[in-house]
């Protein structure tokens, strides 16, 4: 008896499409993205760059084809060295077809706006990108530099609200949300009960150092998810899918 889920291998980009859209109604939908080691770090000597593969990679690139907006916080966009938000051929051929626009719009979110507006992530940007901040980020010397290269959205006064920061997307017309860290954020979106999917990426390793948690934050109460989906990738990596319950 094989207790094993089904090989990703064995699925076309179309049925793993299929997939990952099941379930997903009209309207708002914010789905989080993240990868982990099996003692539950999220990432290895700082990064996630050695986890997951390459199932997660097509996994991943395929979640960023669906989406309206991928929404990132500055310090991951740091750490993992983000560069402008352009997907490949294959998945501008895919929107494109479906009447999308070629790419997703980036949105980077920093309380204090704590970003340069002379990165990559902005001159070389297909779409304009937004920046959630405060209100006294965007009134900073940084946000009123960022507004020359992105849309600066004061979401709160001192400290970034991200209810508001959420809302502001979805009053854009971006309600496919799709986010992919960091830890902290992750950490108050479900604080603030508007996460409504994780896709959560096992890498069969254990770290066994001081990595972090894939949410780092207080949340006064359990957030119930429902397994929507499990598949096994190469080199025993899960690929899992956990919806509202």
């Amino acid at each position: 008896m094989n207790a094993l889920p089904t090989s990703i291998a064995d699925l076309a980009d179309d049925d793993l499409l299929e997939l990952y859209r099941a379930g997903v109604p009209d309207g708002p939908w914010l789905r989080v993205n993240f990868v982990t080691t099996l003692d539950g770090s999220a990432s290895a000597s700082g990064r996630t760059a050695d986890l997951g593969g390459d199932d997660d990679l097509r996994v991943f690139d395929l979640l960023r084809r669906t989406a309206d907006v991928v929404l990132v916080a500055a310090g991951t966009v740091r750490d993992e060295e983000y560069g402008p938000m352009v997907l490949h051929d294959a998945d501008v051929a895919w929107r494109r077809a479906r009447g999308m626009p070629d790419h997703p719009v980036f949105a980077i979110v920093s309380g204090s706006a704590s970003l340069e507006a002379t990165s990559r992530v902005f001159t070389e940007a297909p779409v304009r990108p937004v920046v959630l901040t405060s209100g006294s980020g965007a009134s900073s010397e940084r946000g009123r530099a960022l507004a020359e290269v992105a849309d600066v959205v004061a979401c709160g006064d001192d400290s970034l609200d991200v209810t508001a920061a959420v809302r502001a997307l979805v009053d854009r017309g971006l309600e496919r949300i799709h986010c992919e860290g960091g830890p902290s954020f992750f950490g108050a979106l479900i604080g603030a009960d508007l996460v409504d999917e994780l896709t959560l990426t096992v890498d069969p390793t254990l770290e066994g150092g001081e990595g972090p948690r894939i949410a780092t934050a207080s949340s006064p109460e359990l957030r119930r998810m429902r397994p929507a989906h499990v598949l096994l990738g190469d080199g025993g990596v899960l690929l899992t899918r956990y919806v509202r319950a």
